[in-house]
């Protein structure tokens, strides 16, 4: 009987292993993309509607440490060329850490936020932190880079 689990345990841990060399490279790759787009997307919104942006960033967003209009610059600059690195998975910890690192700014820079969108923040950081943590994944730049140098 103890031979019959075992073998019977011993299949299940070998269909779920995988299992797992299908879905995880996917759900990076999906985390990659979701926070990709949802941050390139809000660049190009203010790039689009520039003294909208300029307007918050003086009057709305409280950014600490830099003068608004740097601030204004610096955080669009940052959704438009960051998120093109995340969903190509080139160099993607270190631009997952600043994306992080941003996004949690977008949150302490601006409360009016915390009612509606905080757990949109709070979603996008968990799916930055799974490809800081884990990196971008056999499908990405990282992968093949990583590849063809060993």
């Amino acid at each position: 009987m103890n031979k019959v689990i075992q073998s019977q345990y011993q299949g299940y841990v070998d269909r779920v292993s995988q299992l797992q060399q299908v879905i995880i490279p996917a759900l990076l790759l999906l985390c990659r993309l979701w926070v990709a787009w949802v941050f390139f997307n809000s660049g190009l919104l203010k790039i689009g509607t520039w003294d909208s942006t300029l307007f918050l960033f003086e009057y709305e967003y409280q950014v600490p440490l830099l003068p608004w209009q740097v601030a204004a610059y610096v955080g669009t600059a940052t959704e438009l060329i960051v998120p093109v690195f995340i969903a190509l998975g080139l160099l993607t910890r270190p631009f997952a850490a600043i994306l992080f690192l941003f996004n949690m700014m977008a949150v302490i820079s601006y409360p009016a936020l915390w009612d509606g969108g905080f757990y949109d923040h709070q979603l996008w950081g968990l799916m930055i932190l799974i490809n800081l943590i884990w990196g971008a994944g056999l499908i990405s730049v990282d992968y093949i880079m990583h590849k063809k140098l060993i």
